[in-house]
């Protein structure tokens, strides 16, 4: 693994860390903050799944599942355990958390306006490096390189098994 990754994974991880561990703390706290969100997530959630799964309706169960979702996929990514999908699942959750927390466009005071816009912009950058912590290949080959690869590949094979048949055809 690459110098870079190891100390980046971790460092990126911190923030989701500290943050899922508040959320769980002070859930009922935050909840008070979420509750406008998580009062349209609910419904949406529950519509989606299907009869008998259980959806929470209550904010503090929310916000408490997200502060855990943030601290197992943050250690999993600090840990390199799956770490494209354990950034893509942090970006997942950054979004409402975001959206719930930050809303910077409904501030009067412009010294909490400033506070707010600051907090977004930092949660955008995080969202931008989970982005490409989710891409990354650690320099292996994507999905879509060896499927294109592969596929050229395949009609190499097929053309060179096609000149061989008509050989042995003409002899």
């Amino acid at each position: 693994m690459a110098l870079s990754r190891l100390i980046a994974r971790p460092l990126l991880a911190s923030y989701f860390l500290a943050n899922g561990a508040l959320d769980l703390k002070d859930a009922t706290t935050v909840a008070k903050e979420t509750a406008p969100l998580t009062d349209l997530i609910a419904p949406a959630v529950d519509n989606a799944t299907p009869a008998g799964v259980p959806v929470p309706q209550d904010p503090v169960t929310w916000v408490r599942i997200s502060g855990a979702v943030q601290i197992g996929a943050a250690l999993a990514l600090a840990t390199g355990h799956l770490p494209r999908l354990s950034a893509a699942v942090l970006g997942a959750s950054l979004l409402p958390s975001t959206a719930a927390h930050h809303r910077f466009w409904e501030e009067k005071d412009p010294a909490d306006r400033k506070a707010q816009l600051i907090h977004f912009a930092k949660n955008a950058s995080l969202a931008g490096g989970l982005l490409i912590a989710s891409l990354d290949t650690a320099g292996k080959p994507g999905l879509a390189w060896r499927t294109k690869h592969a596929a050229h590949d395949a009609r190499r094979e097929a053309a060179l098994l096609g000149t061989k048949v008509k050989a042995a055809v003409h002899q």
